[in-house]
């Protein structure tokens, strides 16, 4: 309970007042001194900076209930905004939960565009619009967007409407009306992009609409233009609190400002280290200068963690130190020490998900002492989507459920289940369902009208629809462009067939050929989405894993097989999402695989974005870490096989800076031990690589680039890795070999260059061939 020592805190506080503050405070219980300071702070600016696992949310509601409990402010008098609903739900519970009651008078509690729904139906009139304004969703957007472009006769292909909202929504999230886009931006869009913004307003207006965007970019027009609304506003919200600062683009920004400029009671809850969303508009300066913002704010740091041991949050602060631009805290934890955060390098993608998949079930029975895990308790982080797809057919071969979280399944995308029904109709022409999928995919001008028809000359000669269409064109049934292009696609399904039988063809080079062919890769190269790389990315995987097969039926029949075999229902399962998708939550044991460089940190992030990618790429890192618990893997690979060749990847530079002490290196399934010799001393290094042949190493090609870095010179006899999966091994199956680490073994695989052999004393190994020589030719 309150005294009244700490109620007369309030200077000139009425009896009411002194009596709301005496009030019992359960919700205080167990707060630590910093998340106490946070909810107590309650006059003028606060930022509350809380580390990952820190409470933050806790602090947060403690807060607004504190608020309310000691009679600063009433339930409608908060306005407390998040970014999603769901943790708009989260907070309402908890304030319920602990007042003891449901909290039916909190209408300012919600995300940024709820809030603003409400507000700009007060004054829709004052921007030119009606209070039944409508919000358009993405597709009307689009559709809007794409008679605007007709209608001024631009090629939509060369500029597609898409890429145009793409433009408008960046101006939005930094609050440009189409009279304020700066001269640097006059160029977007061919030079029309400025005119097309303005027209696009005008008719939002005549349909009396707006887009999401311009939710918040309204409001921020009648702030700053009707002083006497902004000013009752400012009276009516007496406190302000935002979660997730970190994530707030420049329109929520000045929204935020406008609204606290009067009491300055705004207190923002956010974490520079966890600022991963650069790419859809938030600004992490937006917290590194809040104290510049709102002179004389008050700083709380959250610092103690209650999910992760301290290895792991040691791992990720040595991480992150790598950053300048950060406000800097050191994350804390009263836990036992636990597992040090574990390292493995592989020699290829396919070894990382085999071993992984291996790792969980043993960990599912218990391993190297620690308690089982169940399946629900892992997950699996990865940099890109396209990454996915190795683990999904590894853990769908061997009966592991598991669960995509933030988007289908690999094979379940709309890009990949489109590049298969082509792969599909070379392979069976019979196949409707499939070329019902591509006959209008990329457009072809071929809509239901044209389509029915080539169903019904199908039917009517009892045969597929292929062949359909072809007596079709034959008897002039679809003219005009639609007839073109159908007529370039029946050419295209035939060629293709025929080049299916051409041995001297790879189906690799095949599949690349029907997706540039059909056009369905330039269509997604032409679209200016944000998806579209992502989908670019999980064609090339796709064309990838044809390797492992001997033709495109083979392939298509694996996959029906294992996604046939996969059943969805209830149970646990390991959990496979991309680092964005994870933050916010958390798992007991976490799998952070590919950290190469250029997967990540994203080669496309630094080169679009330099230092500010990088540093954003090392806050991606940071949240990875951050996600587990207990146990946490990272793990890379030397090899990343593309097209039919094998070539290096470099280790993460990520890793490099993870504290050796609180790591430990695993011993690999393959030819080297991830990061070899990162700890020996430069006098040893070349002789000890010498001695185990691991002159490619991720670790001694790692060592090399600092080298050269350091004006040291690179060590000699080194060279590159591109291992040719054509070429013709010298060796043959079943004979006997010799390696100088590993000793005598028998090859029981063979891949071009690369073999597969069972080593008597070193267990199986892949083992690049020159590292070999005959049995005969060493001395027994």
């Amino acid at each position: 309970m309150s005294s009244f020592d700490e109620t007369d805190a309030f200077e000139g506080a009425s009896l009411s007042a002194r009596a709301m503050a005496a009030r019992p405070q359960p919700y205080m219980d167990g707060l630590n001194p910093a998340q106490r300071a946070a909810v107590e702070q309650m006059d003028g600016p606060v930022l509350m900076l809380a580390g990952a696992g820190t409470g933050k949310t806790r602090a947060l509601t403690a807060r607004i209930v504190h608020l309310m409990n000691t009679g600063r402010a009433r339930p409608n008098e908060v306005l407390a905004v998040t970014f999603t609903n769901k943790a708009a739900r989260e907070m309402k519970n908890r304030v319920g939960a602990m007042m003891g009651q449901q909290i039916e008078g909190m209408p300012w509690l919600g995300t940024f565009h709820a809030i603003c729904v409400k507000l700009l139906r007060r004054h829709a009139e004052l921007v030119g619009l009606k209070s039944n304004f409508t919000i358009l969703d993405t597709d009307d957007q689009l559709r809007l967007l794409k008679q605007l472009v007709s209608a001024e006769s631009i090629d939509d292909k060369r500029w597609p409407a898409r890429q145009l909202a793409g433009i408008i929504d960046g101006w939005k999230n930094r609050a440009i009306t189409p009279d304020k886009v700066p001269s640097a931006d006059a160029g977007a869009y061919n030079h029309r992009g400025v005119e097309l913004y303005a027209a696009y307003q005008v008719r939002l207006k005549e349909l009396n609409a707006t887009d999401f965007g311009d939710l918040l970019l309204h409001m921020v027009t009648i702030f700053q233009t009707h002083e006497d609304i902004l000013a009752q506003y400012q009276r009516w919200f007496k406190f302000i609190l935002v979660d997730e600062y970190q994530d707030t683009n420049v329109a929520q920004y000045l929204w935020l400002r406008l609204l606290a400029a009067g009491h300055q009671n705004i207190c923002c809850v956010g974490d520079d280290d966890q600022s991963i969303y650069g790419w859809r508009g938030a600004e992490v300066g937006n917290i590194l200068r809040f104290e510049k913002d709102f002179p004389g704010s008050h700083v709380v740091r959250l610092e103690q963690n209650y999910r992760s041991t301290p290895h792991i949050l040691a791992a990720a602060s040595g991480v992150i130190a790598g950053n300048e631009g950060r406000l800097g805290k050191t994350l804390w934890t009263q836990a036992q020490d636990g597992e040090k955060l574990r390292l493995i390098g592989h020699w290829d993608g396919e070894e990382e998900a085999r071993w992984i998949g291996e790792e969980i079930e043993s960990m599912q029975g218990g391993t190297r002492g620690l308690h089982p895990f169940d399946l629900d308790s892992m997950a699996i982080l990865v940099r890109a989507s396209h990454q996915m797809r190795a683990f999904e057919d590894r853990f769908l071969t061997i009966g592991l459920p598991y669960r995509v979280i933030g988007g289908p399944r690999f094979y379940e995308r709309l890009e990949i289940r489109d590049a298969m029904a082509y792969f599909r109709v070379v392979t069976s022409p019979d196949d409707d369902l499939a070329f019902e999928r591509i006959v209008n995919t990329p457009k072809r001008g071929l809509g239901n009208v044209a389509q029915q028809k080539i169903r019904r000359m199908a039917q009517e000669h009892g045969t597929n629809l292929v062949e359909g269409a072809r007596i079709l064109l034959a008897h002039d049934g679809i003219g005009g462009k639609g007839g073109a292009q159908l007529r370039l696609l029946i050419d295209g399904i035939d060629r293709w067939g025929r080049m299916a039988g051409d041995t001297t063809l790879s189906h690799m080079e095949l599949a690349e050929i029907v997706l540039d062919e059909s056009g369905y890769t330039g269509m997604w190269q032409n679209d200016k989405t944000p998806e579209a790389p992502g989908r670019l990315e999980n064609l090339k995987e796709l064309v990838k894993a044809l390797e492992q097969f001997e033709n495109l039926q083979g392939f298509l029949e694996h996959v029906s097989l294992i996604m046939d075999n996969e059943q969805e229902g209830e149970g646990a399962k390991v959990s496979i999402m991309t680092l964005h998708a994870a933050k916010g939550l958390e798992f007991p044991a976490v799998f952070l695989p590919g950290w190469e460089d250029g997967l990540f940190p994203s080669q496309r992030s630094m080169d679009e974005s330099g230092i500010k990618g990088l540093e954003e790429e090392r806050r991606l890192a940071y949240v990875g870490i951050t996600r587990a618990e207990e146990i946490c893997t990272i793990s890379f690979a030397a090899n990343r096989r593309v097209f039919g060749q094998w070539q290096n990847s470099m280790p993460s530079r990520f890793i490099d800076e993870l504290p050796k002490e609180h790591v430990e290196v695993l011993t690999p399934p393959g030819l080297y031990g991830g990061g070899f010799g990162a700890a020996m001393p430069s006098s040893t290094l070349h002789e000890a690589a010498a001695e185990a042949n691991v002159y490619d190493s991720p670790g001694w090609r790692r060592l090399q680039a600092r080298a050269g870095e350091r004006g040291m010179g690179q060590p000699k006899e080194t060279r590159n890795v591109v291992i040719d999966l054509n070429a013709v091994s010298v060796f043959t199956m079943g004979e006997r070999v010799f390696h100088q680490k590993f000793g005598y073994g028998e090859i029981i695989g063979i891949e071009g260059d690369k073999l597969e052999v069972a080593f008597e004393k070193a267990g199986t190994k892949k083992v690049v061939s020159r590292f070999l020589s005959g049995s005969d030719d060493v001395p027994f």
